[in-house]
């Protein structure tokens, strides 16, 4: 026999179909392609361990993660001497709000990516998402099904 629900709640939604847009970080920091590494080292610390590169139009053109600024350390660099052009992934891989869950768990799964910028269709950055929130809201459904 299922098993009834509580009156007002809604059944879980499984990663199939639950979209980006529902679970992704608004609240993003981004630099500017200007933007010393030092600065962006500031950022990963206080927040996640990347941070998408826009230009003036907030549109996304690069990214910098903790790996990228590492490298530039290992070369030689000085991060206040180095810019977000300078140590950037172009163009990263991208999704936008509608992409499902599921897409983005697949994505995941066959990359080495953390965290992924999402854009609007004029690639302009609304947001981030990464491993850990899909993992949270995966486990948040799980719960809730208990």
């Amino acid at each position: 026999m299922p098993k009834k629900r509580k009156p007002g709640t809604a059944p879980a939604k499984d990663v199939n179909s639950m979209t980006v847009k529902h679970v992704m970080e608004k609240r993003v920091q981004s630099v500017l392609l200007k933007t010393k590494a030092d600065v962006m080292a500031s950022l990963m610390i206080e927040g996640f361990g990347a941070v998408p590169v826009v230009d003036g139009t907030k549109k996304l053109v690069g990214i910098v993660s903790e790996h990228d600024l590492l490298a530039a350390i290992d070369d030689g660099h000085k991060l206040g001497a180095v810019t977000a052009a300078d140590v950037m992934t172009a163009n990263p891989y991208s999704v936008r709000p509608e992409t499902t869950l599921g897409t983005l768990v697949h994505v995941l799964r066959a990359s080495d990516l953390v965290r992924v910028p999402v854009v609007d269709a004029n690639e302009r950055l609304i947001g981030i998402i990464a491993r850990r929130d899909v993992l949270r809201t995966v486990l948040a459904g799980s719960s809730k099904g208990k």
